[in-house]
């Protein structure tokens, strides 16, 4: 019952062979070169994801030394590209789920008066982050109209990436399809008139299929293997956690931070701003969906840290901000590539705010790690405001779960218990969850999704009114980078 699980993300590629008797029997990380950073701009070599694709499954299954029965395969969710079906050669840079510049899109059809209806449509406000304001703008102005073949297709990167590993499927699994904003959400089809919105041709757009799917056989790893499932990132690692009953969440710390909660098999509109997305469509008929918010730079603030001098890696984020007793009064807020949920300005931009002539190095980092928990803490009271009930703990997972600062200001602020996934591949072992509910059935998954215990739990050690103090701190700086004035 071997798989091979490869997760395509933004700045690696991470492939696992995962053995239910064994567990983990191969790790691999394949940096992902070639990005592109130029003001809202943010591109990825096409070629690169592949060859990063190919590298990571190859080398994986060297170092398992032993063979597998299937290879599923998850994704960074709203990247797009514009590619030729015929050839599958790349036509355009791959546009990062991070990168702004479909804004424009979305002003215009706000100005329409497409919000509304699209969020009903679809379960996503209308927000460049999402795929199809980038499938437009990349349509618009990227693809070269008159040279393009009549082939010529603009989809999310992971069709482009099966298209290759199949040599010919044209498809994507219905969580990705979710994440662009034309997807009704009901239905669990295209529907024809988001596209019209978009000016995108359902036609033209790949097949929704289901998360267990077989999608076809490849040799791109040596040995000839099927390709059986297929899933967006973020609903991957919430599968891997075991959050499949309404109420459970889940948040994953790495380029950005991601909540994820479970709302059971009803597409409820969120009512505090969230998104509402599939977290699994399968192929016995169920369907279970999840609302969702995101920090677009978290592990990307840490980088940021790293560029202007403020520290040499992530460990001294731990070593010089605990350190300090507090952050002096500094606030942190982690917009530095646009707000998402809930407040969903993607022209926001990053701020300390209360910086004096005694603030240290170390407060600074303090209240970089406090942002970024006061943040997924706003997102986490919307899920509670769309649950109607508090949530009983966080399940993480993530590289900044190695972060004490981060963690243990997470339980403080969530006033709940932080349960940390003790492995560091949760999205590929979802995915190789679903491989092998594809390969074996219904249950096979429960390996993967019931198997594990916490590495560690941080359960709050604030007193409330301390962590309320440093959560109103940080939302008036919130407020105070959005130009809004302060109500507290």
């Amino acid at each position: 019952m071997t798989v091979l699980a490869i997760d395509q993300g933004t700045s690696a590629t991470k492939a696992v062979v995962f053995c239910p008797e064994r567990g983990v029997l191969a790790d691999v990380d394949v940096p992902v070169p070639g990005g592109r950073f130029a003001g809202d701009a943010v591109e990825q070599d096409p070629e690169a994801l592949w060859q990063s694709v190919v590298d990571a499954g190859t080398r994986a299954l060297a170092a398992a030394g032993e063979p597998v029965e299937a290879v599923g395969v998850g994704n960074q969710g709203e990247t797009v590209l514009g590619w030729d079906r015929a050839s599958g050669a790349p036509l355009t840079m791959a546009v990062s789920w991070q990168d702004r510049r479909a804004v424009s899109v979305t002003d215009r059809l706000r100005a329409e008066g497409w919000a509304d209806r699209l969020v009903g449509l679809s379960g996503l406000p209308l927000d460049p982050y999402f795929a199809a304001p980038k499938q437009s703008w990349v349509q618009a102005t990227l693809l070269d109209q008159g040279s393009a073949p009549a082939t010529a297709v603009v989809s999310t990167v992971d069709a482009f990436v099966l298209h290759r590993l199949t040599g010919g499927a044209y498809v994507t699994d219905a969580t990705t399809a979710s994440r662009t904003g034309v997807l009704d959400l009901d239905a669990g089809a295209w529907h024809a008139d988001a596209c019209a919105a978009y000016g995108l041709d359902p036609r033209r757009l790949p097949e929704v299929v289901s998360c267990d799917e077989t999608l076809g056989v490849t040799e791109a790893f040596g040995p000839r293997l099927p390709v059986v499932g297929a899933m967006v990132d973020q609903q991957a690692a919430l599968l891997a956690q075991g959050c499949r009953d309404r109420g459970e969440a889940k948040c994953t710390y790495g380029t950005g931070a991601f909540v994820l909660a479970a709302l059971g098999e009803r597409p409820t509109r969120s009512t505090a701003g969230l998104a509402t997305s599939i977290a699994a469509r399968l192929r016995d008929g169920v369907t279970r969906y999840c609302a969702d918010g995101q920090v677009y730079s978290v592990g990307a603030a840490v980088r940021w840290l790293e560029r202007v001098g403020l520290v040499d890696g992530p460990g001294d984020l731990d070593r010089l901000g605990l350190a300090e007793a507090d952050s002096g009064g500094v606030a942190f807020v982690p917009s530095l590539a646009g707000l998402g949920a809930p407040v969903w300005r993607p022209q926001a931009r990053g701020a300390f705010v209360g910086l004096s002539l005694a603030t240290t190095r170390g407060q600074l980092l303090r209240a970089v790690g406090e942002g970024v928990a006061a943040q997924v803490t706003l997102l986490a009271r919307a899920v509670e405001a769309d649950l109607g009930a508090p949530l009983s703990a966080l399940r993480v997972d993530g590289g900044l779960t190695r972060s004490r600062l981060v963690m243990q200001a997470q339980a403080d602020l969530l006033g709940a218990p932080v349960e940390v996934y003790p492995q560091a591949c949760a999205t590929a072992l979802g995915v190789a969850a679903l491989t092998l509910r594809g390969v074996h059935g219904a249950g096979a998954e429960d390996v993967v999704v019931r198997g594990w215990t916490p590495s560690a739990v941080f359960e709050p050690t604030a007193d409330r009114s301390t962590a309320e103090g440093v959560y109103d701190r940080w939302e008036r700086a919130l407020r105070a980078s959005l130009d809004e004035p302060d109500r507290g």
